[in-house]
């Protein structure tokens, strides 16, 4: 059965505003768009929660509304859609500064971290034309490896069978922090939260590869 929902019935246009985004998911969904994500199976991967029928109905919702264009398979926002970026990344500066503590357990997914932060490495930096990272977690028996090419990066569940130029070992909790700015980079590696095992040459650039999270610097500020 769809979700329906009752508009406010008020002339006003922050209502007329939340008629439109102010349904579950749709925001995240408009955030996911924002940082760059295009086509429909990587929102799908980076909302695990949200099912793809609801995703469907969403990207609908917002391409009636002129928020969102279909082209060639990729969902690209209009000028419209361009313009809830502050919005959005006010929200996060706000919640970074009133809502955002420790993690949750039920918060706290593995397969969606490595996810967000495989969108994020800038390895123009790096030799070769291919760059492996081996990601292991401590408390998360599942293994992953990111693997960026000219053609983009992508996230393997198994062993690509390519050699490792470097393996991040953290506990989820730790590289959560660490990649949304609650916990300095410098710092988790000092403790022992966070290492990186590989070539000096290439462990000392991690710094510059491991771009964070876009709200990272919201989270530090608050």
């Amino acid at each position: 059965m769809s979700e329906r929902r009752s508009g406010y019935g008020q002339y006003c246009p922050i209502s007329r505003a939340l008629d439109l985004l102010g349904e579950r998911w749709t925001l995240l969904v408009v955030r996911d768009l924002l940082v760059g994500t295009t086509r429909f199976n990587e929102l799908a991967r980076g909302l695990p929660g949200l099912s793809r029928s609801l995703l469907s109905q969403r990207l609908r919702q917002l391409e009636r509304a002129g928020l969102v264009e279909r082209l060639e398979g990729e969902y690209l926002l209009t000028a419209a859609g361009r313009e809830l970026r502050p919005i959005v990344f006010a929200l996060g500066e706000w919640g970074a500064g009133w809502t955002f503590g420790e993690p949750r357990r039920e918060e706290l997914d593995a397969a969606l971290l490595v996810w967000w932060m495989h969108t994020r490495l800038d390895t123009s930096e790096l030799p070769g034309r291919r760059q492996v990272f081996h990601v292991r977690f401590s408390d998360d028996e599942r293994r992953f490896w990111i693997v960026v090419e000219p053609g983009g990066p992508s996230v393997c569940h198994v062993d690509p069978g390519f050699e490792t130029d470097v393996t991040i070992s953290s506990d989820v909790a730790s590289l959560y922090q660490v990649w949304l700015g609650r916990l300095p980079l410098e710092e988790a590696v000092r403790s022992g939260r966070v290492s990186f095992a590989g070539p000096v040459a290439l462990t000392r650039r991690m710094p510059t590869v491991l771009r964070l999270s876009p709200v990272a610097e919201a989270v530090r500020s608050a």
